[in-house]
């Protein structure tokens, strides 16, 4: 019978690399709209986001579902360990996405609803890196049972990722509003880019430093060889690509910037395959002994690869109608 394990697990990265490239910037916009006071500023901000950010979401759902269903084991042992992250993620989403809708409402309280936005969107992306932070550490594993508590999260490792985050988020963010605005709020978005920047390559050297120490099979796969001598394409390409960003926002360039911020985390993501892969559930369970059975596997392929065209042919056509300059006096001018 045909293994559909590497297919499935293929399948998953797709949907949470999509989530964390879609979702972060406008997490990332978010997070930049508590630094910004002035109201029609603020208004710009959410304008960009508005037309993609509930669909950006899809992305959560797809892996999220899908890990339940095509990996149950992993799921078992994943869930009650970051449960309270994952908890205040959401939390955090509900109230972004509310505020979306309340702060427009004659008579709201603008102020609390601006609020919930960007303070939502702190939490949440705070809350995501703590749920990487523990799938990079590891879980602690009995048999196939998870043995820690619900409060394992809460330890120097997964919150340095939740910080890392906030800054990788934050410079999305930043690159999304350099391509999206004009004049002073978009020379602001640059400077911003830079100070992220700085963050995301300082996070990034502090945990490919924190990670070989604590964990001698990441420190064999990245310095072994010729483990060392294939994979060293990743590191040189993440610093060609943060150089080119620091760059081409001194240049004023619009599209690089955010593409180079693109190429950082599908480089970071790639990382974080190589150091982890086949294991689902580090340090022990890999994808095949959390594997659900071979025919729910086919099973649930047959939706799938209906549904995948569909979200990525809606991907590129959602953000093609809402391309260009946001302006305040006619929304999106496309150029």
């Amino acid at each position: 019978m045909l293994d559909l394990v590497p297919l499935w697990a293929c399948i998953l990265a797709l949907a949470v690399f999509m989530y964390v490239l879609l979702d972060g910037f406008d997490l990332g916009v978010g997070m930049l709209f508590l630094l910004r006071r002035d109201s029609d500023e603020r208004n710009l901000m959410i304008n960009s986001v508005a037309p993609v950010w509930d669909f950006n979401e899809t992305w959560l759902i797809l892996g999220g579902g899908g890990l339940f269903a095509v990996f149950p084991l992993a799921f078992a042992i994943i869930i009650p360990a970051v449960y309270f992250p994952i908890l205040f993620m959401l939390l955090g989403l509900i109230f972004r996405g509310v505020a979306f809708e309340f702060r427009e409402v004659i008579g709201a309280r603008k102020w609390l609803w601006d609020a919930a936005f960007g303070v939502g969107s702190l939490i949440a992306t705070f809350a995501q890196g703590c749920v990487l932070g523990m799938f990079i550490q590891g879980f602690p594993i009995q048999g196939r049972v998870y043995v820690g508590t619900s409060w394992n999260w809460v330890a120097p490792f997964p919150m340095l990722v939740g910080l890392g985050m906030i800054f990788g988020y934050s410079l999305q963010g930043a690159t999304w509003l350099v391509l999206k605005t004009e004049g002073d709020l978009q020379q602001w978005a640059g400077k911003m880019a830079r100070y992220a920047l700085i963050g995301v390559i300082a996070f990034v050297l502090l945990i490919s430093i924190w990670t070989p120490l604590a964990d001698a099979r990441i420190a064999a796969r990245w310095f072994g060889f010729p483990q060392s001598f294939i994979f060293s394409p990743v590191p040189v390409l993440t610093a060609l690509l943060a150089y080119t960003l620091w760059s081409s926002l001194n240049k004023g360039q619009e599209i690089v910037p955010f593409l180079c911020s693109m190429g950082l985390f599908f480089l970071a993501f790639t990382g974080l395959v190589i150091s982890l892969w086949p294991f689902i559930a580090p340090p022990s369970v890999t994808l095949w002994d959390a594997s659900a059975a071979p025919l729910s596997h086919q099973f649930l392929l047959i939706g799938t690869m209906f549904l995948l065209p569909v979200l990525m042919i809606y991907v590129v056509w959602s953000y093609w109608v809402f391309r260009g300059k946001v302006r305040g006096d006619m929304g999106y001018h496309a150029e």
